[in-house]
């Protein structure tokens, strides 16, 4: 998040947050004229000297120290500049070279970017601070000795009057006009002040934030876009795997369940036609039977088709689902899921399935005796966490049960923790965005 100096007093009155600003603004340009007249003359004769002694080595630590000397002033300016603006700026990150010998690592300096940049600004930065200083002082002097010239009119010696000159302008009385056009013209003066003052101290804030600080953001911009683009790939591919992961559960429960119910059914119906004439009574029993298995088939489609998209989930909200799956849980469940507002269907559909995928493998392997399921909503998320005291071993590594689950939580852009010590239990907690 980015700090900012005016949240420091929000109750300032706009008086006085004028009176502060007019206030850093001319000093900010003040300070800098004398700043940038000694940074151009140490970077200047500290260039000049260093390029022209290179060729015999001497240059060289003379070009490092004017870089690092450049590199203070730059750091002091980049504090300068925070008030003016209003927020603070970042530091840049400066190549370093540790571990990789004396000479490199003392002369590393020389192949920093933006130790050049700081370079450039040191001497560049005289002329901002000039025109700055310049327009600062011209209006701050006029508007100061404009509206006090009534004060100290009298003691100024003042030519014997004109009386031709004052017919010809119109002009009645000397002394008056005098202290009223100049009193008007520190009016004037004081009024554009500000913004004068203002606008010279954001023209040399903005000159040295666009060399200390611009660059370096636009490499971090770049960077968090690839690494942005990185975590898309990386979701996108655990999407797909945690699709075809379930796909291949499904065809296996549809292969191992329904479909060889179906084929028995298919085999007892035939049966029965063929007996219908012998034997009527034992062929009403292969039919009896066979409306047994179809009932049970319809359960497992039912469950299967819960397992894709459980129409309470769709229907009541998470809380509701949760309840439901930790009623047909095996293993007794202590559910922690408030009601909440209605979340992604994502995000919802992903909790739902780390729940349940969770509970599955309790009742599979854990031998547990009691299992804690929490959903709590916080700021920026919901965190999903199942703990069961059962013999522990889990993992997240391919080969192993939750991998899919895994590819699941990091496709809805979250994260999946497993802790699980040998006969220690097991705790899973997914953190899931909104």
């Amino acid at each position: 998040m980015t700090s900012t100096y005016a949240d420091a007093a929000p109750t300032r009155s706009p008086l006085r947050r004028y009176l502060r600003q007019l206030g850093i603004d001319t000093q900010f340009v003040l300070l800098g004229f004398p700043l940038g007249l000694v940074t151009l003359v140490l970077a200047i004769t500290g260039f000049a000297v260093g390029v022209g002694t290179v060729v015999i080595w001497v240059g060289l630590p003379i070009l490092v120290g004017t870089l690092m000397l450049s590199r203070g002033f730059a750091m002091a300016e980049r504090a300068r500049i925070g008030p003016v603006l209003g927020f603070r700026s970042p530091h840049p990150i400066y190549k370093k070279s540790h571990g990789q010998g004396f000479l490199r690592r003392t002369f590393g300096p020389l192949a920093d970017a933006q130790s050049w940049l700081d370079l450039v600004h040191a001497i560049l930065r005289f002329i901002p601070s000039t025109i700055g200083f310049c327009f600062v002082v011209t209006w701050w002097a006029v508007a100061l000795a404009g509206l006090s010239y009534p004060l100290w009119d009298w003691s100024l010696p003042h030519p014997p009057d004109n009386f031709e000159l004052h017919e010809l302008l119109g002009f009645q009385d000397t002394a008056g006009t005098r202290i009223l056009l100049n009193f008007a013209i520190g009016v004037f003066f004081a009024g554009t002040l500000s913004w004068v003052v203002r606008a010279a101290a954001l023209a040399e804030a903005w000159f040295a934030r666009g060399l200390l600080v611009s660059v370096f953001e636009l490499r971090r911009q770049v960077v968090e876009a690839e690494e942005a683009r990185d975590v898309a790939q990386q979701q996108k591919a655990a999407a797909v795997s945690a699709e075809a992961v379930a796909l291949r559960k499904l065809e296996r429960d549809i292969h191992d369940g329904p479909q060889q119910r179906l084929v028995r059914l298919a085999m007892d119906l035939g049966r029965a036609e063929q007996q219908f004439a012998d034997d009527p009574e034992r062929a009403r029993a292969i039919v009896a039977e066979a409306l047994t298995q179809t009932r049970e088939t319809l359960d497992e489609l039912r469950a299967l088709s819960r397992g894709i998209a459980p129409p309470i989930l769709v229907d009541r909200g998470l809380s509701a689902a949760l309840t439901a799956l930790a009623g047909r849980c095996t293993v007794p469940v202590d559910l922690d899921a408030p009601p909440m507002e209605r979340l992604d269907p994502g995000v919802e559909s992903t909790a739902y399935f780390v729940v349940a995928e969770a509970l599955t493998n309790v009742a599979k392997h854990s031998h547990a005796s009691e299992v804690q399921v929490s959903v709590q909503r916080i700021a920026t998320g919901l965190i999903v966490t199942v703990s069961d005291d059962g013999v522990g071993g889990a993992s997240l590594a391919k080969g192993h049960g939750l991998a899919g689950l895994d590819d699941r939580v990091r496709a809805a852009g979250g994260v999946l923790a497993v802790d699980s010590p040998e006969d220690g239990g097991t705790r899973l907690t997914a953190a899931l965005p909104l």
